[in-house]
């Protein structure tokens, strides 16, 4: 019986640890999470972007990482979304510039799905593509569709999708 006790005991602490540990993980506002893309820099755009200058094509490889867009879950309900620049570094991923997507602000969204191009985690170009499930109504059936592209040069396009 005493021992029956030090294991349930036992258990319990080892799944408090666990829960507490997950709560410090990862807050709870947020609701959605995909990590998709890829960027590359060379060494010299590197270089270039410190000092001010254009950057050679066809130079050394520099940075890479990938894009992560993450809706977080306001007060409301509402969401806003950001989108994240991560690099990948020996140390582990870094983030290289963070900023919330302020179309997607403007429109007080119920977002409820984000998805990335490919769930296979490989992209053949650089860039990102993205679609975002969302409803400006919560009581709307169906989500309206919106697309989030990077192109190779990083430029960011934001849209409803059309089918």
């Amino acid at each position: 019986m005493k021992k029956a006790l030090v294991l349930a005991f036992c258990i319990n602490l080892a799944a408090g640890a666990v829960l507490a540990q997950q709560e410090a993980i990862l807050p709870p506002n947020v609701i959605f999470v995909t990590s998709t893309g890829f960027w590359q820099e060379s060494a010299s755009d590197a270089e270039a972007a410190e000092d001010g200058e254009a950057a050679e094509p066809g130079a050394a490889t520099g940075r890479r990482g990938y894009y992560k867009l993450i809706a977080l879950r306001r007060t409301d309900g509402t969401a806003e979304i950001h989108l994240q620049q991560i690099a990948s570094t020996p140390a582990g991923p870094e983030i290289v510039s963070s900023a919330e997507l302020e179309e997607f602000t403007a429109l007080r969204p119920y977002v409820t799905d984000i998805r990335p191009e490919t769930s296979t985690g490989i992209t053949s170009q650089p860039g990102m593509f993205a679609t975002v499930f969302l409803k400006t109504d919560p009581s709307a059936t169906e989500p309206e569709t919106w697309t989030v592209l990077i192109d190779d040069l990083g430029d960011i396009k934001i849209e409803r999708a059309t089918n």
